[in-house]
């Protein structure tokens, strides 16, 4: 391990070994560490079950209604992978796609006046929704179309609007929607959690419901993927990346000290030997000195015998529940995965809900999502702190990731994987480029 290194990663979060994987890619030397005896850090997949029994503090074992253990893998923190968004390209472009399979999540809802609703995902189903009227339709398919039509660079496109100065609500007014269809828009559709967008110009807002409308077109029922076996095997799939290009892992590594030399990282001391390094990459459990708590998230994985009622039995899904509809500021979410994702026994299924606290009674605020599931077998809460660095890595060179937040997709962590890399290397990260560094290796051998 006396080593010198280019990078040093400390823990195998996504973000984490995606940055490791992209780093080895490039051509650094990479050594990648984590202090726990598994893979992912806080976007693991627990199994077998007893161990997530453990990790709660729950007394006894499962029962054995659960089957057995080892047929679980159960996420701590809930996401789904949008088709057309930024990690699936990442995944395609690196070719991690390769130790992996998806599955389409079935369908979506959206929660209204206490009934869940099926999120139309073509125009046949929106017009024979019930979410809205007759006029309500034609409106918003107007407006549909105007987002799909809608080029920054193409002036005919906008029909007057400015991408950069029009605000979101003057869009919704430009088309008469109502509030329950700016509600569905903004929170199902372009998956804010708050309605802060509304108030700010819309080229945002008009990307990201594009994103799920060519999301939603890949595969017809729903704009999200989930990979088989749980969302641990994603941090897994890029750490294998990385070790094709070198990258050593060391898991079990008690990290005793981040080694400083006037204000700049130049290693790490782990077991009394020092690795040295010119850059650190390391979640917020590294560095708790150079973070600051932000917020927190309420998280409850939920065991159920059932599928949710009012889906139609499909053996997975997602239902948003808007903030105005249970009065609060952020979204409720629940995500839904079963036995046929292969994460659960035969004939089980695990919904887990979250939100953004926002109380100090966080189980009160997330009971509305509780209510969809009953019964429910058994629960596991968990209430996390949310942390974002506040050294930016300049002067140190310790670059720090921000903790997963309760968005139900991984496009907030693509930004901050993209950020970090820029503050890392001085340059956006390409896409393409990163596609050609592959070419330049395995050359026919990538196709």
């Amino acid at each position: 391990m006396n080593e010198e290194y280019d990078v040093i990663v400390l823990g195998t979060g996504l973000t984490e070994c995606i940055l490791s994987g992209i780093m080895s890619v490039k051509g650094k030397k990479v050594l990648h560490m984590d202090r726990n005896s598994y893979y992912g850090a806080d976007s693991a997949s627990i199994t077998p079950l007893e161990d997530l029994y453990q990790r709660f503090h729950l007394p006894g074992t499962p029962p054995e209604s659960m089957g057995k253990g080892r047929d679980w893998n159960v996420d701590l923190v809930p996401k789904f992978l949008m088709a057309n968004g930024q990690l699936v390209r990442m995944l395609l472009i690196t070719q991690v796609t390769r130790y992996l399979d998806f599955k389409v999540i079935e369908g979506s809802y959206v929660y209204k006046g206490g009934k869940i609703y099926k999120v139309p995902s073509t125009e046949t189903e929106a017009l024979a929704s019930s979410l809205m009227g007759l006029f309500e339709k034609r409106r918003f398919r107007k407006f549909l179309v105007f987002v799909a039509n809608f080029d920054e660079n193409d002036p005919k496109t906008m029909e007057g609007v400015d991408p950069k100065k029009t605000t979101m609500r003057a869009i919704f007014q430009k088309f008469s929607l109502g509030q329950e269809v700016i509600d569905f828009t903004g929170h199902s559709l372009a998956l804010y959690r708050t309605d802060e967008y509304l108030d700010q110009p819309c080229m945002d807002s008009i990307n990201r419901i594009k994103l799920y409308s060519e999301s939603l077109a890949r595969y017809g029922k729903s704009p999200y993927l989930y990979p088989l076996y749980g969302l641990g095997e994603l941090p897994q799939g890029f750490a294998r990346l990385s070790a094709i290009f070198g990258g050593t892992y060391m898991l079990n590594k008690p990290i005793e000290e981040i080694v400083m030399e006037n204000g700049k990282v130049v290693g790490v001391k782990s077991e009394g030997e020092i690795a040295r390094c010119k850059q650190l990459i390391c979640d917020p459990s590294y560095v708790m000195d150079r973070v600051k708590k932000v917020g927190q998230v309420i998280r409850v994985i939920c065991i159920l015998s059932h599928p949710i009622a009012n889906t139609g039995d499909i053996n997975s899904c997602q239902i948003i529940i808007p903030q105005n509809q249970v009065n609060r500021k952020h979204d409720i979410y629940v995500c839904m995965i079963s036995f046929a994702h292969n994460v659960a026994a035969a004939g089980k299924y695990i919904a887990i809900a979250s939100t953004t606290v926002e109380t100090n009674e966080p189980e009160k605020e997330i009971k509305p999502a509780m209510d969809l599931l009953e019964p429910i077998e058994q629960k596991f809460v968990s209430i996390s702190d949310l942390y974002e660095p506040t050294d930016m890595g300049t002067e140190s060179q310790i670059f720090i990731s921000r903790s997963y937040d309760a968005t139900t997709h991984f496009e907030t962590t693509c930004a901050d994987i993209k950020d970090i890399y820029k503050r890392m290397t001085g340059s956006d990260f390409d896409f393409a480029e990163m596609e050609r560094k592959k070419q330049d290796i395995f050359g026919d051998a990538a196709e």
